[in-house]
């Protein structure tokens, strides 16, 4: 019986020993201020996607200083850092996005954003309104805090500092899939790939999580409509094409409220740029429409751009106009699905990052990720970090996008420790 205590107290001690240098509460504590400098510090200079020139600069020498095997240049402003523990062991990919939005920035804050570019012919400004500095500069203190306990970690690690989430500009290839095509997981295919988002839904010091589809399929589309241009005065001149753009889009949102089963699957249907005409008493000659469709299952993914094709069609002739309709112009994402194994398997390293009552399961997310295609490769985990203050109803929060979007700092030790966890356990499991 003495034996047996005797030998119990020396695998605690041990196991405690080999705990302090690998506890992931420790080590994000001892990076917690690099990463809000870096944040402010990405979130003050902010890039749109296949632009983030100097992001990606001062990500690859963050990498680099740390020892790591880094890559640059990969679709076209991606960074790869690789991290060989020193032990046999399992292989991971961690991913950050690193671009911004063409959103002008009104958060009041004294690190608020001032830079300004060209999108789409507009000067437009450019603001981190989804958080993605935040991903960048947590993923930056999980490699400076890994790479601290490297002797003493079993596997190896792949950063993945992404471009262009929120897609490329118009004409050119980016983010996951570029990175993909390039052979991202080609000589270096990790066994479990891990994300995260920060997400104004949640308050801050909570985790959220979704086995199985988590976010849906985003397709987007584009309709020109087209009329004969006219005086103001005269309309029966010419056929008015913003008359006619109204009732498309008026019309598109009985595909939604009439057409499709959502108590099923929900589908949204969003129209977010309506454009044509330069002159007050002018009837312009077309109007451009963008949008984008949400679904979470192919079927619907087809039946619902079908729709939006007939509707464009059927309503413009019915104005006497004609239309271009690309639904989709572009496909986009598919739907990120978690592995559900994995994220059995995994949730209990979140709860030790947040504690017990602060993970809970969300409702499908009708954003929209290209972490899927990294998840339809190998095995993913993906989940979202509250950025809204504890005492704020996150219903009425600013959401992502939105140029009021407000991030409570505590998120960003909260995101760190959440990724460490994950990464200490999943690599030091049998």
């Amino acid at each position: 019986m003495r034996l047996s205590l005797l030998a119990f107290a020396l695998c605690c001690a041990v196991s405690n020993a080999h705990a302090s240098t690998t506890d992931a509460h420790v080590l994000a504590d001892q990076v917690a201020e690099h990463v809000l400098t870096w944040r402010r510090d990405l979130h003050q200079y902010p890039e749109l996607g296949n632009r983030e020139f100097e992001t990606a600069r001062k990500v690859a020498e963050h990498l680099r200083a740390l020892g790591m095997e880094v890559q640059t240049g990969v679709a076209h402003t991606g960074v790869v850092g690789i991290l060989r523990g020193g032990k046999p062991g399992k292989r991971i990919a961690l991913r950050a996005d690193m671009d911004a939005l063409p959103v002008t920035e009104r958060s009041g804050l004294p690190f608020e954003s001032k830079a300004t570019t060209e999108y789409r012919g507009e000067q437009v400004g450019v603001m981190h309104a989804c958080g993605h500095d935040a991903h960048t500069s947590i993923l930056m203190g999980v490699a400076e805090a890994l790479a601290s306990v490297r002797e003493d970690l079993p596997g190896e690690v792949m950063f993945i500092f992404q471009p262009a989430e929120e897609g490329p500009p118009d004409g050119e290839e980016g983010g996951a899939e570029l990175m993909l095509k390039q052979g991202l997981f080609k000589d270096f295919t990790p066994e479990a790939v891990f994300g995260l988002h920060v997400f104004s839904t949640l308050n801050v010091g909570k985790i959220g999580y979704r086995g199985g589809p988590t976010m849906a399929a985003s397709d987007r589309f584009r309709i020109v409509v087209k009329g004969r241009q006219a005086h103001g005065s005269s309309p029966w001149m010419g056929v008015d094409p913003i008359v006619a753009a109204a009732d498309i889009v008026s019309t598109a949102q009985t595909i939604v409220s009439r057409r499709n089963d959502i108590s099923r699957l929900p589908v949204v249907v969003t129209f977010g740029v309506f454009k044509g005409g330069v002159r007050y008493n002018i009837i312009p000659e077309e109007v451009e429409l963008l949008g984008t469709i949400r679904t979470f299952d192919t079927g619907m993914r087809e039946q619902v751009n079908q729709q939006l094709r007939d509707i464009a069609t059927n309503v413009a002739a019915a104005h006497g106009a004609t239309v271009q309709a690309e639904v989709p112009s572009e496909t986009g994402y598919p739907v990120t699905a978690n592995d559900q194994a994995l994220t059995e398997q995994m949730r209990p390293s979140l709860v030790r990052a947040a504690g017990e009552g602060n993970v809970v399961a969300m409702p499908l997310v009708m954003g929209s990720e290209d972490f899927s295609l990294y998840a339809n490769e190998v095995p993913g985990l993906f989940f979202f970090v509250g950025s809204t203050p504890a005492d704020q109803d996150p219903r009425h929060a600013p959401s992502n996008h939105s140029p009021e979007f407000f991030l409570d700092e505590g998120a960003l030790p909260l995101g760190t420790r959440a990724l460490l966890q994950l990464s200490l356990d999943y690599l030091q499991q049998p």
